[in-house]
């Protein structure tokens, strides 16, 4: 039995999907505006561990994911900024060239992690028709009305708003969740199409049959989540900053829509400290994959770090603790490849570590099997074939041999090449003035027998 916590329950459940083996999971993809940042990245490998435990219990998931890329206002109360507008005019390039730009990146990274790309990635741009479409449903059902700057979802009409997280509808005191609108019916009403201002031309904004606008942050979760896997399905994943807007939105106008209930197990990621503190632009402690990298990190290391902790627990990201997730991986690998070829395997381990996962998915202690695994009195060939079996779930490639090579800069090669044309005239002091050059940048250089060889230093280098 698989047991998931559910946010809307509160509980962990038996996980029962509607139509067996079959899984219909939806995640909340980034906003492409900008880097994703570590704290987005553990909830991905988060998500990525649920899905591979999904098939490692023999379910067929599809896997479908949104990519934000217009309607995400900086203010959860449908004011202020597109994020997208923002970041274009931050850049001095279009709004689609920082989608496409930041859409890349964010995949790219997400391969580093070794987390596995969604069956569907939707962009929100191509579904305006769509949206339009649940909207005008809405409408006539008489859950929308329209104020100066907008459509919007009257929440008093809809019975179970705020069910997922458990808000106090009638107690909701205006600006006590999000800013006042004087227009609005209610502080929660929340926008289903903003019209573009007028005498301002957005890069993005479409007809309608209400005037040129863009769709609200909210109804594009719902429309391409419903366009793909139907009008009810499984799992939505996301973080708990979701859920008492974002996420409670989506429940009430998508339910509004069709009269059914629209997921059956929601799966919230706690937050991601830096040093014990919030990320914040002010103290300056928002990381990127970037970061990882420069400083000397494999970003596998940043995954099994994400693991060590449950994803419904807030984690307090270190560097200290990053340090010691990449030693702690590599010498795992270490023990790992040192096995051989796999042939047999532990069946008891095996079970051990399922029971864990189906424990509303307790990757850290699903971890700490692999390390009894380890030290037990099991012939090597049977260990390496339980780990490559049970490494399907973690995604850590524990059979790679070392960490990743991570690429050296093409100022760095150049002086690499001087030091070398020093050292070969015998000019010591000059090459060593090079190598702190080098060591200065990041990278440390050790003369072996083959030649040089080159890694980047980390922060506790």
């Amino acid at each position: 039995m698989f047991g998931l916590y559910n946010t809307l329950t509160r509980r962990v459940e038996e996980f029962q999907p509607l139509q067996p083996p079959k899984v219909g999971m939806y995640s909340c993809g980034p906003t492409v505006y900008d880097y994703a940042h570590i704290g987005h990245f553990r909830t991905y490998v988060n998500t990525d561990v649920l899905r591979r435990t999904l098939e490692f219990n023999g379910y067929e998931v599809k896997h479908v994911m949104n990519i934000t890329d217009v309607g995400h206002l900086t203010s959860d109360a449908d004011t202020g900024e597109d994020k997208m507008e923002l970041g274009a005019r931050r850049e001095g390039k279009t709004a689609w060239e920082i989608s496409e730009f930041y859409t890349r990146d964010f995949f790219v990274a997400m391969e580093k992690l070794n987390v596995q790309r969604p069956h569907i990635v939707c962009k929100a741009t191509d579904y305006i028709p769509q949206m339009i479409n649940v909207i005008q449903i809405l409408k006539r059902k008489g859950f929308v009305y329209q104020i100066d700057d907008g459509l919007y979802f009257d929440t008093s009409k809809f019975p179970g708003y705020g069910k997922l997280a458990h808000l106090d509808i009638e107690g909701l005191k205006a600006g006590a969740r999000v800013e006042v609108n004087p227009q609005k019916k209610h502080p929660a009403d929340f926008a289903l199409w903003k019209f573009s201002p007028k005498g301002v031309k957005r890069q993005m904004e479409w007809e309608s049959p209400w005037g040129i606008g863009f769709p609200g942050w909210h109804i594009e979760c719902s429309t391409m989540s419903t366009t793909h896997l139907g009008e009810s399905f499984d799992i939505h994943t996301g973080g708990v900053d979701h859920i008492p807007v974002h996420h409670t939105n989506e429940i009430a106008q998508s339910e509004a829509a069709t009269g059914k209930l629209f997921v059956r197990y929601w799966f919230h990621n706690e937050f991601l400290l830096v040093e014990g503190q919030k990320m914040s632009k002010s103290l300056k402690n928002i990381f990127n994959m970037a970061d990882i990298e420069e400083r000397g990190f494999d970003p596998m290391a940043a995954r099994y770090l994400f693991l060590t902790t449950h994803y419904r627990q807030k984690m307090n990201f270190t560097w200290v603790n990053l340090e010691a997730a990449q030693k702690t991986l590599s010498n795992l690998r270490e023990h790992v490849t040192s096995w051989g070829q796999p042939e047999g395997n532990c069946p008891q381990v095996e079970e051990e570590f399922l029971n864990a996962l189906n424990d509303d998915l307790n990757v850290p202690n699903a971890i700490g099997i692999i390390w009894r695994l380890v030290r037990a009195d099991y012939p090597k060939s049977a260990k390496a074939g339980t780990v490559l079996k049970l490494d399907r779930v973690l995604g850590l490639n524990l059979t790679e041999p070392k960490a990743r090579e991570i690429a050296v800069g093409e100022d760095a090669l150049q002086l690499l090449a001087e030091r070398e044309k020093l050292r070969k005239e015998r000019r010591w002091a000059e090459a060593d003035q090079v190598r702190n050059r080098l060591l200065e940048m990041g990278y440390i250089v050790e003369d072996t027998p083959e030649g040089a060889r080159v890694k980047k230093k980390s922060m506790m280098g």
